[in-house]
């Protein structure tokens, strides 16, 4: 159920990015139960890490919260629409349903003109089709490499599991 703090929140934490260095305007919150358990923004220019998102920050800070990978019945608040990156974490993590402010054609309407030095901007239609591609469609040239090895490693921590 949509609750306005909750949304509030998340772009309260996009709005810190108009102060602190390195961040940018894209906040989000993780809500079990009526709680916040996550709160994240874009660090990815602090962190040098292009995958440190709002929506991935608010994930990994609920799980570790909540000790767990499994954020089933959670809900997620954000100040924009998520990336298919975001999506994946959202799918992965089990978010029961998601909330946003602001539309992907807003926020690029927004950000016309402006330049990222520390990044490529993100061509937000690529991304959706390289995420939904399989393998042999992607962009990105990919070679398989010493599978026999690996999914042997697979297939042992596997029987570690069936064991139990």
């Amino acid at each position: 159920m949509y609750q306005e703090q909750f949304m509030q929140r998340a772009i309260a934490l996009s709005a810190q990015a108009l102060s602190e260095p390195g961040t940018e305007p894209f906040g989000a919150v993780v809500v079990k139960d009526g709680v916040i358990v996550g709160e994240g923004f874009n660090h990815s220019v602090a962190h040098h890490d292009p995958t440190s998102h709002g929506e991935v920050e608010a994930i990994r800070d609920a799980c570790r919260k909540l000790g767990t990978v499994n954020l089933q019945g959670c809900e997620l608040y954000t100040s924009c629409e998520p990336c298919a990156m975001c999506v994946a974490a959202m799918h992965i993590a089990g978010i029961a349903k998601l909330y946003y402010a602001a539309s992907l054609a807003q926020s690029g309407k927004a950000f016309d003109g402006v330049t990222v030095a520390a990044r490529h901007p993100i061509d937000v239609d690529a991304l959706r089709a390289e995420a939904g591609a399989t393998l042999v469609q992607r962009s990105l040239p990919a070679e398989q490499k010493m599978d026999r090895e690996a999914v042997e490693i697979l297939s042992d921590w596997a029987a570690t599991r069936k064991a139990s």
